[in-house]
């Protein structure tokens, strides 16, 4: 990283590159080329064995009965009371075997909470865990240039027992396994970013190798390695979600506005009761997006939200917040009630101290067809 002239800042335990050339460059070459991202804080868990299926269902709160091998899902973590202990990616990589990919700064809870679920499950006998962190790295291509990249770098592989002749073939969310450097790598048709793109795991001894090989493949063509930065900018856009912004172990997947990851039809699961009683009764909060109607500074994360009118009260906090680059405006998320989380609700948000008009927006905030 720092030969390619990255400032550095620690991130979740780890030296991780906040930028490169600039946020704003970055930002843009995703939107409208591709950037290759170190995500290799990322943490990895692996479980396999013939009852593994059954207790992730238990512990998860999308249905893993949907994932044949080679595909994955969006899926949360929840503690008995409904809460979000994170957010993760699930894949199935073969029969009976899963890997999740969980958020850096929540290894350690997710790994500590599964093997407490573990040990009360009553056919743990029949399932393996190991916390794989230290053996990954991972990079992701994210831009709509992205499989115009990769195919150089990974020639042919096979998803779900079936042969890909290139990577690009992979569809969205789909897992293929191939080879680089006679090692096996997972490639995933994933992102975090709103735009196509791909994350590769692969054994940490060769992630630079293949960092460097997509970087050669896309450098005459407007590729740019990215950072924590743009990545955080790029994906308030869309309004995805991080974890300790707008999920925390206080906020349901329903307040959070991601029901559609929460499989109410699969059966028990941790958490079901509470949640099945959000979308029932309804919930205190509720997870906007919004966008300044004037030019301010950009919001910030626990910024106040103010009503708007005489008789302004406060609402809520901002969770994420930022200047959008494909937008030339300030976004954000926040919590506010239920009653006033509706498209159009006026909003005043409080920056350096002096309130600033704002409106709620439909997500994602920013979409393809509104850039030019």
């Amino acid at each position: 990283h720092q030969k390619l002239g990255a400032r550095l800042i620690e991130f979740g335990g780890w030296e991780m590159p906040v930028q490169y050339s600039s946020i704003m460059d970055e930002h843009l070459a995703v939107r409208k080329a591709a950037g290759l991202f170190d995500i290799s804080h990322m943490g990895e868990l692996r479980f396999s064995g013939p009852g593994a299926l059954d207790f992730l269902n238990h512990t998860l709160t999308n249905d893993l009965r949907k994932l044949g091998p080679g595909l994955g899902q969006y899926t949360l973590l929840c503690n008995e009371h409904g809460g979000v202990i994170d957010d993760l990616y699930a894949y199935c990589t073969k029969a009976n075997e899963f890997l999740l990919v969980v958020n850096a700064s929540r290894i350690e809870a997710d790994a500590a909470w599964l093997e407490k679920q573990l040990a009360a499950w009553p056919q743990r006998a029949r399932v393996s865990f190991e916390n794989a962190s230290d053996r990954f790295g991972a990079v992701a291509l994210q831009g709509p240039r992205a499989a115009d990249f990769i195919d150089g770098v990974f020639p042919g592989g096979s998803a779900g027992g079936t042969a890909v002749t290139r990577a690009s073939e992979l569809a969205k969310n789909q897992l293929g396994i191939f080879s680089f450097q006679r090692t096996e790598v997972y490639l995933a048709r994933t992102g975090y970013t709103g735009e196509d793109g791909f994350e590769v795991i692969a054994p940490a001894e060769i992630i630079e190798a293949i960092s460097n090989k997509i970087l050669s493949a896309g450098h005459a063509h407007c590729l740019q390695p990215a950072g924590l930065g743009a990545r955080d900018t790029l994906r308030t856009e869309v309004c995805y979600p991080l974890y300790g912004h707008e999920l925390d172990e206080q906020t349901t997947p329903i307040e959070a506005g991601l029901s559609s990851f929460v499989a109410m039809d699969k059966g028990e699961f941790v958490g079901r009761e509470v949640l099945a009683a959000q979308k029932a009764n309804g919930v205190a909060k509720k997870c906007v997006a919004f966008k300044m109607t004037e030019k301010s500074a950009p919001p910030r994360p626990q910024y106040p939200i103010w009503s708007a009118g005489a008789d302004a009260a406060k609402l809520g906090e901002v969770s994420s917040g930022t200047q959008s680059p494909s937008l030339g405006i300030g976004i954000g998320m926040g919590y506010v009630p239920p009653s006033l989380a509706k498209a159009g609700t006026a909003l005043n948000i409080e920056i350096r101290g002096k309130r600033a008009p704002a409106v709620i927006v439909p997500k994602p905030i920013y979409r393809k067809q509104s850039a030019t």
